[in-house]
């Protein structure tokens, strides 16, 4: 992309993620995330309506008498995108998931650095592509939202593990990390639960309204971007299409079952509605 058509895209993307960010973050994220990185500051005696879950037995045996750990909110954290740069997010009926995909992700970007927030990025295909070490600022969130728009990954498969895996190794302090795809993977579960316990993860799906229904448009040639394969489905059939969705639903269950197993929360969003409501709506549960 030349430089001049990717500077007009980037001031887009600008415009249009600051303002949506700011629908979130009057409120919804500054909520969402305030308190979670807490820091032990003293210990003070006891005061009636304190919590006993912060009396530190140590101190109060040493005088016999309660002392509590006072802990201050940490002032800033540490927000890791996580984005699917995969083939599978070429496809989309009226736009690419690829897009909105990187709406979303930007929009996150703009809200963290409001909030004084670091924000870095893994960009993943079946391998990580690229890393984007967290930093503050206007400028290295312009950076991140240029490689968002014209990033182009070397391979076309999907490896969410090996993302998962990537993110521990670079991250050793605890973070907030965006993990955002269309989820047509498998075999990532082990890492997904490994990579919890170390960090706060939320999953954010991308869907194109034809992933989840075929449409009665007689035959229909179906190619998978990632590996080629390429069959023919007659979609004039009522059983193929109710089989087809079924298929759909069963593995959406699956996603959901195992992100509230290992107490991820998710949201699933349509490439053909608006983000942030689903986002804000996110939040509210975290």
């Amino acid at each position: 992309m030349e430089t001049s058509e990717l500077l007009k895209r980037v001031r887009k993307i600008e415009i249009k993620t600051r303002t949506l960010s700011k629908q979130i973050f009057s409120g919804q994220y500054h909520s969402a995330f305030k308190g979670r990185g807490m820091a032990f500051s003293e210990v003070r005696e006891y005061q009636s309506g304190d919590d006993v879950r912060f009396i530190d037995w140590n101190v109060t045996a040493r005088f016999s008498r309660p002392y509590i750990k006072v802990f201050e909110e940490e002032r800033e954290l540490t927000v890791m995108l996580l984005v699917d740069v995969s083939a599978s997010g070429d496809f989309g009926t009226n736009r690419p998931k690829r897009e909105s995909i990187s709406e979303i992700a930007a929009t996150l970007a703009f809200s963290a650095v409001q909030n004084n927030d670091k924000v870095g990025a893994i960009f993943f295909s079946s391998e990580v592509e690229k890393y984007i070490p967290p930093k503050k600022g206007k400028t290295h969130l312009l950076h991140i939202i240029r490689e968002l728009i014209d990033f182009h990954a070397s391979k076309k498969g999907t490896d969410i593990g090996e993302a998962l895996k990537f993110l521990r190794n670079v991250q050793k302090r605890k973070s907030t990390a965006f993990l955002l795809s269309d989820f047509m993977a498998s075999g990532y579960e082990e890492a997904l639960k490994i990579a919890c316990k170390a960090h706060e993860l939320i999953a954010i799906q991308v869907y194109d309204p034809l992933e989840a229904q075929l449409p009665d448009w007689g035959l229909l040639r179906l190619h998978d971007n990632e590996s080629g394969q390429e069959i023919m489905v007659d979609a004039s059939s009522e059983y193929n299409r109710k089989a087809f969705a079924r298929y759909y639903e069963e593995e959406r269950r699956q996603r959901e079952n195992l992100m509230s197993k290992y107490g991820i929360t998710h949201a699933s969003i349509s490439t053909e509605e608006d983000f942030v409501k689903p986002l804000i709506n996110m939040f509210s549960r975290l």
